[in-house]
């Protein structure tokens, strides 16, 4: 009997991957428990329609991530901190403070984790990566100066 997965199985199949398997095992373990399906024609085609739209929505992502890369990667983000001798800051500057300067001087809003960066102590530019999407990256400026 053939079936669609809706779940991930062990050991028999992953989500939305349709399968023959025994007849007795898909009516009374794999139905009543909502793990799979069976694969009709109209589910078949369901099952497409959705991936096509999932491919599209994961390209649509992709490219709105390539679009904020190009403009992060022209952009300076300038923050001022309490600096001793020698241009050590008192402190650091974290990534939480990247992320809200980006936001108040260029209007970019961004998550504090997708910075792959360590703390900033030092005055002066420094390059922090930016990691928009699985294979899609950005490298901005922070320039930090003396209040």
């Amino acid at each position: 009997m053939k079936v669609i997965f809706l779940k991930d199985v062990k050991g028999q199949g992953k989500k939305g991957e349709v399968k023959d398997l025994s007849e007795g095992y898909v009516r009374n373990f794999l139905l009543p428990r909502g793990l799979a399906k069976e694969a009709t024609d109209g589910n078949i085609k369901t099952l497409e329609a959705q991936k096509r739209s999932e491919e599209k929505r994961k390209e649509q992502e992709k490219q709105e991530a390539e679009e904020l890369a190009v403009k992060l990667n022209e952009l300076t983000v300038k923050i001022s901190g309490k600096a001793g001798e020698g241009g050590r800051l008192f402190g650091a500057i974290s990534s939480k403070q990247v992320v809200q300067a980006l936001e108040e001087q260029a209007g970019i809003k961004l998550d504090k984790r997708k910075l792959e960066m360590d703390a900033i102590r030092t005055l002066g530019v420094t390059q922090v990566k930016a990691k928009l999407y699985h294979d899609v990256t950005a490298v901005f400026k922070v320039h930090v100066t003396e209040e």
